[in-house]
């Protein structure tokens, strides 16, 4: 067994799988210690013993939050803490406070590589990644690692992560009474989240006849187009790691651009997130904007849709930074990101300015791709999943070693 450590666990993702880390961290012989920030952090802790941190009546909410750290990592000992995404409000204090005081942060998020993987670096993920931003690199450390394909395979029903979801924001009710002070990382309310998922969701059903139709008929008439993939707009990656604010924001700079510089019989797709919550009336917006810029009858808005599909007869695809980008250079489909993600690299995505990639976008490199695959899995990502039980299960196996260890992954690499 390593040294026993002694783990300070944050705020995890809405399901059970902070407290089964939690428990195989204890069975191998460390100390494990929670906060918890609201009612549904306490609810998925299971009623064990844990710090609440319900802020400061009358004082700075962060202030506190900041000296609150300071404290516990100096009572208790603590050697290193886990936390589910960098950008919420009540970690960033814990991320400034744990480099000064010289505690390893380990950072869980969704998978760069998705749906049988999720992210588990250190000191930060997405845009704060310590992955290099040189293809050399890659292709001289990737060359020598394994192919991880897509590993072990999990059914993940949608259902049970809103389930998950409903559970935990319905603790929330109780938020006022037991944690009056705390700042949310989501920019909407859940009421107003679920009464758009209520209204949409069921309307997807009637709409995926019709956005197979069109996609059918842009596949028979060989009618060239561009594919550009929403994101969520609340999603810290465009929040935080990306110039604009909301996707009409990013519809509207590539939409002028498509105007003045695609192929004058190129057509631009569009295509919602699959978990949009349907609060932004998109076809409304994609009116105007054709209108604004000359583009009606060049534009497809579709909800549903197969990305791999479409990305088998895309000329490209523009992205902020999803990782659909990644699933888009799997299918050896030319790509440009707005923002820089991990895999916005020369020789994989397009490095020119947008006004250029219409006419003189290029495939990506296939072994450079190769080699950014299986590199990026090995130091960043574990097979599992963070809702269904064998998901959890497999990440909670896969990650364990990776929090224990000395030196991450990455770090290995980078010391050799």
């Amino acid at each position: 067994m390593s040294q026993s450590r002694r783990f300070l666990l944050l705020q995890g993702v809405c399901s059970p799988f902070f407290l089964r880390l939690a428990d195989q961290l204890i069975v191998n012989g460390h100390r494990v210690f929670k906060v918890n920030f609201n009612a549904g952090d306490l609810l998925y802790w299971g009623g064990r013993p844990a710090s609440n941190f319900r802020g400061a009546s009358g004082g700075d909410y962060f202030d506190a939050l900041h000296r609150f750290f300071g404290q516990h990592y100096r009572s208790h000992g603590i050697t290193d803490q886990v936390l589910f995404g960098d950008c919420r409000p009540v970690h960033r204090p814990a991320l400034e406070q744990a480099k000064a005081c010289g505690i390893r942060t380990h950072v869980f998020e969704e998978g760069y590589f998705r749906p049988y993987w999720v992210t588990l670096e250190r000191e930060g993920v997405n845009g704060h990644s310590l992955l290099p931003r040189d293809s050399d690199w890659f292709r001289a450390v990737g060359a020598g690692l394994p192919d991880y394909g897509d590993g072990v395979a999990f059914p993940s029903p949608f259902i049970i992560r809103a389930a998950h979801d409903v559970v935990y924001h319905t603790a929330g009710l109780w938020n006022p009474l037991l944690f009056p002070h705390y700042h949310t990382h989501a920019p909407v309310n859940a009421a107003f989240e679920y009464f758009g998922y209520i209204r949409r969701l069921p309307l997807l059903h009637f709409l995926k006849p019709r956005d197979q139709a069109l996609v059918e008929t842009l596949h028979s008439t060989a009618t060239p187009f561009y594919l550009l993939p929403l994101q969520l707009g609340s999603d810290a990656q465009i929040r935080e790691h990306s110039p604009f604010t909301d996707m009409a924001g990013v519809m509207a700079y590539v939409m002028a651009s498509f105007a003045k510089f695609a192929p004058p019989e190129s057509k631009l797709l569009i295509k919602n997130h699959p978990l949009d919550m349907g609060l932004v009336n998109y076809p409304k917006v994609i009116r105007g904007l054709e209108a604004r810029f000359d583009l009606v009858g060049r534009v497809i808005y579709i909800e549903t849709g197969d990305l791999g599909s479409l990305l088998k007869h895309a000329l490209g695809m523009v992205t902020v930074n999803s990782t659909a980008g990644t699933l888009s250079l799997a299918y050896n489909c030319p790509t440009i990101t707005l923002s820089n993600p991990v895999y916005n690299l020369p020789g994989l995505t397009f490095q020119g300015e947008l006004d250029d990639f219409w006419q003189q976008g290029h495939k990506p490199d296939d072994f450079l791709f190769r080699c950014f695959r299986n590199t990026v899995i090995h130091t960043t990502q574990v097979n599992g999943g963070f809702y269904c039980r064998k998901g959890i299960a497999l990440a909670v196996k896969n990650s364990v070693s990776r929090l224990e260890s000395e030196r991450s992954p990455l770090e290995d690499l980078l010391w050799a």
